[in-house]
This record gives structure tokens, sequence and C-alpha cells, in this order.
């Protein structure tokens, strides 16, 4: 939970912020600080007005682009987000904007994805990016359909990085999709056995028992997974509604 007193501080901090950025208009460093206080505070778009500010005045900078990149993501503006990350990854190939990029690319089918995640493997940085390039390759093979690719691909990123938990969700995803509910709890639970304080992996498996009509081990796990993440809203829904439809 969130510090209350700090929290309180945090609109007089801004407000002297942007005080400051006014009274030097050409302080960068000033400027970015008033756009991070805005996005810690979850004002995304005041946050880009201000970072569109800075653009006009400096537009080849790399760090302003990735920025407005990130905080169009926060706004699901996705197509602002391809194009400052393209803009970004144009002054400057950083395997971290050409992977946020791909990303972006692979949840909307696009094949530039699978060149990206090329181009970054292909620097040969180690297997925490390796690790990236196959889970990104592996969600534009989930999201057109081609499952056995995707589980490879998410398998092989895995095995650069055990603890990569979207790894294991996704091929649990694909296996629940397919109704093989035996397959997908397999995957859940060796999540949860990886970290074991891993609320989504609660409430999957929550959802695959619920799926097989055992609803003892569906309120177990999803409880389970609210006592993790109170705000966690599905999995209180569902505890409710098995709950209702066993009183009756």
């Amino acid at each position: 939970m969130k510090n209350t007193k700090s929290d309180s501080k945090l609109p007089d901090e801004i407000a002297r912020l942007d005080k400051l950025a006014k009274q030097f208009p050409d302080s960068i460093g000033l400027h970015m600080r008033l756009v991070n206080a805005l996005d810690s505070l979850g004002n995304y778009n005041s946050a880009l007005v201000e970072l569109n500010t800075l653009i006009k005045k400096d537009s080849s900078n790399f760090g302003l682009w990735f920025k407005k990149a990130q905080l169009s993501e926060q706004l699901k503006d996705t197509s602002e987000a391809i194009k400052s990350y393209s803009k970004a990854a144009n002054i400057y190939a950083s395997p971290d904007a050409m992977l946020a990029l791909a990303n972006l690319f692979a949840e909307t089918k696009n094949t530039k994805a699978l060149d990206l995640c090329k181009k970054v493997s292909d620097l040969r940085l180690g297997r925490s990016y390796q690790s990236h390039c196959d889970f990104i390759a592996g969600i534009f093979f989930a999201r057109t359909g081609n499952s056995t690719k995707a589980i490879q691909l998410f398998t092989n990123c895995i095995s650069n990085n055990y603890t990569y938990m979207e790894a294991y969700m996704e091929i649990g995803f694909i296996y629940y999709d397919k109704k093989q509910f035996a397959e997908a709890l397999k995957i859940f639970e060796t999540a949860i056995t990886v970290k074991n304080n891993y609320p989504d992996g609660y409430y999957w498996i929550g959802k695959t028992h619920e799926a097989n009509k055992n609803s003892t081990a569906a309120i177990e796990n999803y409880e389970k997974a609210l006592s993790l993440d109170p705000q966690l809203i599905e999995a209180e829904q569902a505890i409710s509604r098995l709950k209702n439809a066993n009183a009756h």
C-alpha cells in the first residue's frame, strides 16, 4: 500500500516543480523531473503535454521519445506508442527500444515484431535479452494462432530465465483456450512453484478448476489469489459467484 503521508505531499511537490520549470524553461532535467512526478501520480495526460513541449525544442532526443512511448502505453494509445518507440529507435537503436516496439507489434499481429526480435537476438547480449526475444516472438505466434510455435518459443524463454512468469502464463492460456485443462493446470501449478506468491498463478488455477466443475478447489485458489492481491476484483467476483451457486 502507498504511504498516505508521501501521497498527500505529492501534489505540492508537483506544483513546486511546475513553478520551477516555468522559471527555467531551458532546463530539460527540471522538466523531466516534473514529467516523472506526474507519471508517478498517474497523471499521464499532463505528463504528455509537458513532454511534447520538450520534444518541440529537442526532437532528436532519444529519451524524450522513449518516455513519450511509455506514457502512451499507459494511456492504452498503442498507435501513438508505436510511433514514439519507432522515433526513439530511429534516433538510437537501443535493444530496449527495439524490444518495446517489437512487443507492441507482436500484440497487434505485425510481422515486424519478428524482425526486431531477430535484430536484438543477433546482438548476442546474453540470456536475459534472449529470453525477451523468445517471449515476444512467442506472443506474435500465439496471437496469430500458431500455438505450437508459440509454446516452443515460450519454453525457450523459460530455459533462459526460469522465473519469467509471463511465459508460463501464456503457455497455460494456450492450453486453457484449447480446453486442455489438465495441461493448463500443470503449467499454472509450475508457475506458483517457481513463485509461490504470484496471484495470477493462483487465479488461473482457480479458473481451471472452475472450468473442470471443481468449485471447492476453485474457491480455495481464488481466495489465495485475492489474499495476495486484494485489487484482483475478478477473483472476488468468482468467489461470490461460486459461493452463491453452491448455496442454491
